[in-house]
């Protein structure tokens, strides 16, 4: 009999360790178990629209959800529907992959205002995850401040920038698509820490910030004077920033302006988010880093959004150990420190770092490590593993789990949809939504 094993997560790392274990000579069948009703993760609901090639790579997913052993179970939560235990004693081990689920704070004063945003919100609330369709979006104001230096800042203040043309033959939800479509936005302002040589952008995704049909881009040649060209990556993205710098406005209605070495210190307002007050920093290395540290120069900008981009985080399960300082699960090269056959791989193994093809990597290590427990004898399929006890125990809880015949039919049907308008797919939002379109499978089966 096969080897039975749950991988908790459809994110890239999820399905990067199934596709690794169903490859294994041992021969082992896995069921995938997601929180959403829909898999691929942040493929689905992080890459931003404009960027379709991104989420090409979904196609590889489901070629590994066609192997043979392969089930989905979406619309199933643990911590729960399931825990930990219950895992233990339904598979012989268990792979968690299931990311960093929300964001880090700046841990200044205002931060809670209105208007003051977390890039996970506003990134989640443009792809239609359930979890964020309520929010509301004033999106007119003149200014919006985004901090951070990475390619999800860079996403934000694009996707705030593009026009209806732009958007309009995207998977953007059509709320968002109208929302920013009547923005009063006329500037947007990155806001980086430390200097341009120390961002974390990709050259490709920086170069696009000068590619739009409805702002210039600004940015001042002083702050990119002195700029360390360590590598090729910083080389190239200090020629686009120099290439930028020399520009002059062309009157577009929006400008994107990059401002380097400050770290917001405030957000001002009553209510509503009026200003952030910025304060100048110098880079000095302590310790072999180069960190940013704070001058007595202080500034405040008026702005009426402000959305924080500075890295995702990973949240706990009780049952497992938790490293909070990092926001992983404690885990030596994928083995949960002190659960046996407990594994975990991807942004909650590691930290939420690297692009979706690190996780490929980052997976097959971990599943090395699982498949070397077995050989070894450490996991044994035990006689009461079965594919029908994970059925009858979700019936016997309620729980109206999505396989993966249900997300093929919510695929269709929001293809379908997209096919009339030229869109790749128009989404579902709403969590009823969704499963409704799922239990129509079962219906016409």
């Amino acid at each position: 009999m096969a080897v039975r094993v749950a991988v908790v997560g459809s994110g890239p790392a999820g399905f990067y360790a199934a596709g690794a274990l169903l490859d294994a000579e041992l021969g082992v069948e896995v069921d995938m178990i997601e929180r959403l009703p829909t898999p691929w993760g942040l493929v689905r609901l992080g890459v931003a629209p404009d960027h379709p090639k991104l989420k090409s790579v979904s196609r590889a997913f489901e070629r590994i959800a066609e192997k043979p052993g392969f089930r989905f179970f979406g619309n199933v939560e643990v911590g729960r529907d399931l825990a930990h235990a219950d895992l233990l004693q339904l598979y012989d081990a268990v792979v968690y992959a299931f990311g960093a689920q929300t964001d880090k704070r700046l841990g200044i004063p205002g931060e809670d205002l209105a208007g003051s945003w977390s890039a996970t919100e506003f990134v989640a609330w443009y792809n239609g995850h359930p979890d964020y369709q309520d929010l509301e979006f004033d999106l007119n104001v003149e200014r919006a401040v985004v901090i951070g230096n990475g390619n999800v800042a860079l996403d934000v203040a694009r996707m705030l920038a593009l026009t209806p043309d732009e958007l309009s033959p995207t998977d953007t939800t059509d709320p968002a698509i109208e929302a920013i479509g009547r923005s009063t936005l006329r500037e947007i302002v990155i806001v980086g820490r430390r200097g341009p040589a120390q961002a974390s952008w990709t050259t490709q995704e920086l170069k696009e910030m000068g590619e739009l049909a409805g702002a210039d881009v600004d940015v001042d040649a002083a702050e990119l004077e002195g700029a360390a060209e360590d590598d090729v990556h910083t080389h190239r993205n200090l020629d686009v920033l120099r290439e930028f710098a020399a520009r002059r406005p062309t009157g577009k209605p929006l400008t994107i302006r990059f401002l380097f070495f400050r770290s917001p210190v405030a957000i001002h307002g009553e209510v509503n988010v009026e200003g952030v007050e910025l304060v100048r920093n110098r880079i000095e290395e302590q310790d072999g880093r180069l960190v940013a540290v704070p001058t007595d120069a202080h500034e405040t900008l008026e702005c009426g959004l402000v959305f924080r981009s500075v890295g995702y985080r990973g949240v706990g399960l009780p049952e497992l150990p938790f490293d909070e300082r990092r926001g992983t699960i404690h885990n030596e090269g994928g083995r949960v420190a002190g659960h046996p056959r407990a594994y975990c791989a991807g942004w909650i193994k590691r930290g939420p770092t690297g692009i979706i093809g690190t996780n490929k990597k980052d997976a097959t290590e971990t599943v090395r490590l699982l498949l070397e427990d077995l050989e070894q004898g450490r996991i044994a399929h035990g006689e009461h593993v079965t594919a029908d006890a994970v059925e009858a125990l979700l019936a016997e809880r309620g729980v109206r789990a999505v396989v993966y015949a249900g997300w093929t039919s919510i695929d269709e049907y929001e293809r379908g949809a997209g096919e009339k308008l030229g869109r790749p797919r128009v989404k579902l939002r709403t969590w009823e939504e969704l499963l409704e379109a799922a239990e129509r499978v079962a219906e016409t089966a």
